[in-house]
């Protein structure tokens, strides 16, 4: 297939008008995508940084195939594709700009992608992560639940959300996608996190959920402080905000874990998630350097 198959825009209603379609079509699989264009139409590029995104879509004889975006100075994150279509993928953005931080996508995607770019620009790429995509079955609370309860957040809890939000993010390695109180305001001005509190009222545990588009939403994050895990907190609170996902109209509840760790792997199986397919995270030896983004012609 040509590169130039491939056609780029930085304007997110452009993206959707094009590729939103496709995208619907298999909302599982394009969670990711999903997601961050909503937060983007609705909230603005600034919702993910002061650089401007970028997307792409595959066409051919008029039909979206598949399609990509990027939120420098983030990953570039990928829809399935075959290794011919990564091949000349990573031939059309080598050719716009030869550095990219690295990629995301479903595990064969992003391994072909991978060594495209390397033989198109000589960067290495290096595992970073595999997580597991779930999806939600029946819902099975693990007994006994731990002492306590479920509450959504709400405004007093604003600096606690900020402060676990901030603890996540490092634990993880992330770049943040907002700014901490930002991400606190949204996510209480419309009951997307939920706590797990002590009968005493004390928070232990939260998980949070993404807007609701094309009806899948994405359990996240999942936080537990490291001196309260070991005792059903975040269990108990995925229980929670999947059940208020379920009641709300959601028709897939989706989630992902690091398959480095089994913990958290196990406690969502036993809840009554079951596997979608496996993601690889990979980072490529190039990207130390300040991305400004890609040049667009």
């Amino acid at each position: 297939m040509r590169p130039d198959d491939w056609h780029l825009t930085v304007d997110v209603d452009d993206f959707l008008a094009r590729a939103g379609g496709f995208l619907r079509s298999r909302p599982a699989l394009h969670t990711i995508p999903l997601t961050v264009t909503e937060t983007l139409r609705t909230r603005g590029a600034d919702a993910y940084g002061a650089e401007a995104p970028v997307f792409g879509w595959l066409e051919r004889a008029g039909e979206v195939s598949a399609a990509f975006f990027r939120t420098p100075p983030r990953r570039l994150i990928l829809t399935p594709l075959t290794p011919d279509e990564a091949d000349a993928l990573a031939a059309h953005l080598a050719g716009l700009s030869p550095l990219l931080p690295g990629v995301t996508a479903d595990h064969d995607t992003a391994t072909a992608f991978a060594e495209a770019w390397e033989q198109r620009t000589g960067a290495t790429p290096t595992l970073h992560k595999r997580e597991r995509l779930y999806r939600l079955g029946t819902l099975t609370p693990s007994k006994p639940l731990p002492e306590g309860r479920g509450r959504v957040a709400c405004e007093q809890d604003r600096e606690q959300l900020i402060g676990w939000y901030r603890e996540f993010i490092d634990a993880i390695g992330a770049i943040s996608p907002a700014d901490p109180g930002s991400w606190a305001d949204t996510r209480i001005a419309y009951g997307r996190v939920t706590f797990w509190e002590t009968s005493d009222g004390t928070p232990v545990s939260m998980a949070g959920v993404t807007p609701m588009v094309a009806g899948q939403v994405r359990v996240a994050p999942v936080y537990t402080p490291a001196h309260l895990r070991g005792r059903g907190y975040a269990g108990a609170a995925t229980v929670e905000v999947s059940r208020a996902a379920m009641a709300a109209g959601a028709a897939e509840v989706l989630l992902f874990a690091d398959l480095a760790n089994p913990t958290s792997n196990g406690i969502y199986q036993r809840i009554g998630y079951r596997p979608v397919t496996d993601f690889a995270v990979y980072d490529f030896s190039r990207a130390a350097q300040d991305i400004r983004g890609m040049a667009l012609p």
